[in-house]
């Protein structure tokens, strides 16, 4: 049975993915980036991030293995550059809320990120209350649990910036479900992604938001498990596009 690796977004920590991990049906890790959680301090670089995924896949997966990868938002860009640094490691990606061309509105995360970086204190209180009220309960709570890290934003989006996406998805052989939420405006440009994709599929969750798909996380890790399931046994170059809803 194939491993999950979770990958949590930005300024939380792998803490997000309990409510999620605890209804799988297969063993799952879950990282901490560099700069969040267990290694809030470490400078953020995309190299040190994948590198965090592809210890994690050893860990859960052994010398050798594989696993799935699944992120979120910055968790699913690290996810597309370490599928495109290590194909042989990734026995599937599940890119969610994360298909918005990094240049689009550049500007406008630079300026969110340098204001929450020069006064982190407050940005991750204000923060917290935001996670909380955006979704109350066992999921907002898993947001906030490992602690924030808005002091790392800068860095983060100066490393998703530099990276291209596109080309990492291209050189990625194995299966990619890119899973947004309906409602997502990180969804802006999943038609260019999906056709990056070598064996490419579009998921839309109905009525959700960017951190909406977190809402109901007995219905996101039965969809897990049956996207892990269709996982081949070995990579292969067969190409697939389609788009479906659920």
């Amino acid at each position: 049975m194939v491993p999950i690796v979770f990958v949590h977004g930005i300024r939380v920590s792998a803490t997000m993915w309990d409510p999620v991990r605890s209804r799988l049906d297969r063993p799952s890790a879950a990282v901490d980036l560099p700069g969040h959680g267990s290694r809030r301090g470490e400078p953020f670089t995309m190299e040190a991030a994948v590198q965090a995924v592809a210890d994690a896949i050893e860990g859960v997966a052994g010398s050798g293995g594989r696993a799935v990868v699944a992120g979120l938002s910055l968790g699913g860009y690290v996810g597309i550059a370490a599928a495109g640094r290590f194909p042989g490691r990734v026995a599937g990606l599940v890119a969610m809320g994360c298909t918005a061309s990094p240049g689009r509105r550049a500007g406008i995360h630079r300026s969110v990120a340098s204001l929450a970086a020069r006064d982190p204190g407050l940005a991750n209180r204000i923060s917290a209350y935001g996670l909380r009220r955006l979704l109350p309960g066992p999921a907002g709570e898993a947001l906030v649990a490992g602690g924030l890290s808005c002091e790392v934003a800068p860095q983060v989006v100066e490393a998703v910036a530099g990276h291209d996406q596109l080309a990492a998805l291209a050189a990625y052989p194995g299966r990619v479900w890119l899973v947004n939420g309906a409602r997502d405006p990180f969804r802006a440009d999943e038609r260019a992604f999906l056709r990056a994709c070598r064996n490419g599929r579009l998921i839309h969750l109905p009525r959700r938001g960017h951190l909406g798909v977190l809402a109901a996380p007995g219905p996101l890790a039965r969809l897990l498990d049956d996207l892990c399931d269709q996982v081949d046994p070995a990579p292969h170059d067969r190409e697939e596009r389609s788009e479906s809803r659920v």
